[in-house]
């Protein structure tokens, strides 16, 4: 996400970061060409103009101008600007004082609903809440259905369907149902409209009526880009909106929607959909967001991360094995695994503090987050014996592997060659003891910092 906005901004900011003196000349200019950026990033025009007037008056002030270090003054006051652009301080989700919260769940059809009731229920189950799911789309061929198949899914209990009953009936039957059932959250997705209609919004507001939830909120394709902010802003004039999740961020290189949504609809943005998984959903935080947008990274998310999905207990055994000088096969799958769990790699290592300016190797590196799962059935379709001793792979071996694995000998070849590169790192770091390891990493990348020679993102988390 931002990824064309942030690239623009770098390109702006590096200019001032190149001057020694700021005139006030150099700061118009630099306006201009971030006005543009904005603009040609879908974000709304009154959005840009209020932003653009926020850092210009504090941006050609004489304390600025004069300071010691202006580019770096500048940076701030256009991150500052960016977090008031995004934050209203309101995105964490309300909880009713009597239980079940309500969670009412609506959107235009095709904008991600339901994968985002399972996604926000996952995410409540997980935070130790009790959630009861209730599809009351009965428009859209087997959409009660896939609620049914997601909650089963993540383990998340869901209301029986029965046939011919209307929203409405669902509606009582569901809360019914959460009360008897001491449900700390019921969350009700609704039907989808293809766009703003009387009678579906009226169908709607008859739920909200008799639901009361405690949060509305909407959810908006992101790749729609301004069309998304025009269908807040008519939900929100048509229904007390109390919050946005935006879907499919991860695909969005612009992120107009997100830097436009809470200025035109005055609507937080509470979550971020960034993928299929059900636990790609994204707590949304201005300030982290501003940061990936200027390419400070996101530390705190990265941590984040690597805590959830990193297995701590075999990183530790893998550094241990690491400082002995110890590497197999078996090592090797593992480290795959870990990679593997962290979903889309390109995103998390953007994440990563001054990452961005290598965005161009990072997409040049071309890398594909299914070659992780072929890697893995290699070696899986070794044996024991020649996971602990890679050195028996000879060409019976790795025809056998190969058709195993359901890939090719030369796919074969080209792992050994990795695990060959990262075990002579691995010697390295034996010895030279723990001082002298941190040098011996840059064996593992070949002198390239994303990738190692053949092509292998040598994580070790």
């Amino acid at each position: 996400m931002f990824n064309t906005l942030t690239d623009r901004l770098g390109q702006i900011l590096n200019k001032i970061k190149g001057r020694g003196i700021l005139t006030q000349e150099m700061v118009d200019e630099a306006m201009r060409e971030i006005k543009i950026a904005l603009l040609e990033a879908d974000v709304a025009l009154p959005v840009v103009k209020s932003f653009i007037n926020t850092v210009k008056e504090q941006a050609v002030g004489q304390n600025i101008i004069k300071s010691v270090q202006p580019a770096q003054q500048v940076v701030k006051i256009v991150h500052d600007a960016l977090v008031q652009t995004l934050d209203d301080g309101d995105s964490a989700l309300k909880t009713a004082a009597v239980s079940p919260t309500v969670l009412l769940m609506v959107g235009l059809q095709g904008s991600g609903k339901t994968t985002s009731s399972a996604k926000l229920a996952a995410r409540l189950k997980k935070d130790g809440k009790k959630v009861l799911m209730a599809s009351l789309d009965i428009y859209r061929p087997a959409a009660q259905e896939q609620l049914a198949g997601l909650g089963t899914q993540i383990g998340v209990d869901t209301v029986p369907i029965i046939a011919g009953q209307k929203p409405l009936d669902i509606t009582k039957r569901a809360l019914d149902e959460a009360k008897k059932g001491a449900y700390d959250v019921l969350i009700l997705d609704t039907a989808g409209r293809l766009h703003i209609d009387d009678d579906m919004m009226d169908e709607v507001r008859q739920v909200a009526e008799k639901a009361r939830p405690t949060e509305t909120l909407l959810v908006v394709d992101s790749l729609t880009g301004q069309d998304a902010v025009h269908v807040a802003a008519s939900f929100h004039a048509a229904l007390p909106l109390t919050g946005v999740i935006l879907t499919r961020v991860d695909g969005d290189a612009r992120g107009g929607a997100a830097l436009s949504m809470k200025a035109v609809t005055g609507c937080p943005i509470k979550f971020l959909g960034m993928g299929e998984k059900t636990d790609a959903l994204e707590t949304f935080d201005a300030k982290r967001v501003a940061g990936r947008i200027l390419g400070m990274g996101d530390v705190v998310g990265l941590v984040e991360t690597a805590i959830e999905k990193v297995n701590q207990e075999d990183a530790v055994k893998m550094a241990e094995r690491m400082m002995k000088g110890q590497f197999d096969m078996n090592d090797m799958l593992s480290q795959l695994q870990q990679i593997k769990n962290l979903g889309d790699v390109k995103g998390f290592m953007m994440m990563i503090p001054g990452m961005a300016k290598f965005r161009e190797k990072i997409e040049q590196a071309n890398i594909d987050n299914s070659i992780f799962k072929r890697q893995e059935a290699i070696i899986l379709s070794m044996t024991p014996f020649e996971r602990r001793h890679p050195d028996v792979l000879k060409a019976s071996r790795k025809l056998r592997i190969a058709k195993g694995a359901g890939v090719t000998v030369n796919d074969v070849n080209k792992l050994v060659k990795q695990y060959e590169q990262m075990a002579q790192a691995m010697k390295k770091f034996k010895k030279m003891g723990p001082l002298g390891s941190l040098s011996a990493m840059k064996g593992l990348f070949g002198g390239n910092p994303l990738m190692n020679k053949g092509g292998f993102p040598p994580f070790n988390m």
